[in-house]
């Protein structure tokens, strides 16, 4: 959600990628993003610049996600570390958007980010959860979640709660092997969550990879007594 700027501010920055894909459409469609008119389907070369992004694993929901077809999606060429890499669903009708402004209805952005320790207080109103057997946040009203897995966190950004707790349950590689079913590969840090855990969420800290959550109680206790 947040490396540097935060989740919101990750957010923000797709804005001009989403609004590219809009232009896009608009100059293929006579509707154009303030139409009904779909998008062309996403090109080979660019959806083959996402498979090939060398980094870190990138998720996705598949090619179409409740009937909305892949937009757009990051690759390699104008990849920042901080925002991270995103794929983008949805076509263009009459009404605002998640992304703010315009008519371009995005319903779903999955952006995976190289996670660096942060505390998650900043998100405002939340609540931790277990998603394919991984942590998770759920913040925004509901309509954003974040996952923690492998060396990455995985942002879903939606329109309700329900969207994306069904996206969250549908993500995959998409530049590696992998299925939409099952767990997600833990994460091998401690997410600094904030707020209440539940017992499943707490055996769930507790047994991730290198006793990651330990070591890093361990490393403030041993800090605080330096203090």
């Amino acid at each position: 959600m947040r490396t540097g700027g935060g989740a919101r501010a990750r957010r923000a920055l797709a804005k001009p990628r989403a609004a590219a894909a809009c232009a896009a459409a608009a100059a293929l469609a006579v509707g154009g993003c303030g139409g009904t008119e779909r998008p062309p389907p996403i090109g080979a070369g660019a959806l083959a610049e996402a498979q090939t992004f060398p980094y870190y694993r990138v998720y996705w929901v598949g090619p179409s996600f409740i009937g909305r077809p892949l937009a757009a999606v990051d690759g390699q060429k104008g990849y920042i570390a901080k925002v991270g890499t995103s794929v983008y669903y949805g076509d263009c009708v009459h009404q605002k958007g998640i992304f703010g402004g315009g008519t371009c209805v995005l319903p779903l952005q999955v952006t995976t980010v190289i996670y660096h320790l942060h505390a998650n207080a900043t998100l405002g109103p939340q609540r931790n959860i277990v998603v394919r057997g991984v942590p998770a946040t759920v913040y925004d009203e509901g309509r954003s979640i974040e996952l923690y897995s492998g060396q990455v966190a995985i942002d879903v950004f939606s329109d309700t709660f329900e969207h994306a707790y069904r996206a969250a349950l549908q993500l995959r590689p998409l530049n590696a092997p992998g299925s939409a079913s099952g767990r997600l590969p833990p994460p091998v840090y401690c997410p600094e969550l904030s707020g209440a855990m539940d017992a499943h969420l707490q055996k769930v800290m507790e047994h991730l990879p290198g006793h990651a959550c330990q070591k890093a109680n361990a490393a403030v206790a041993f800090a605080k007594s330096l203090t």
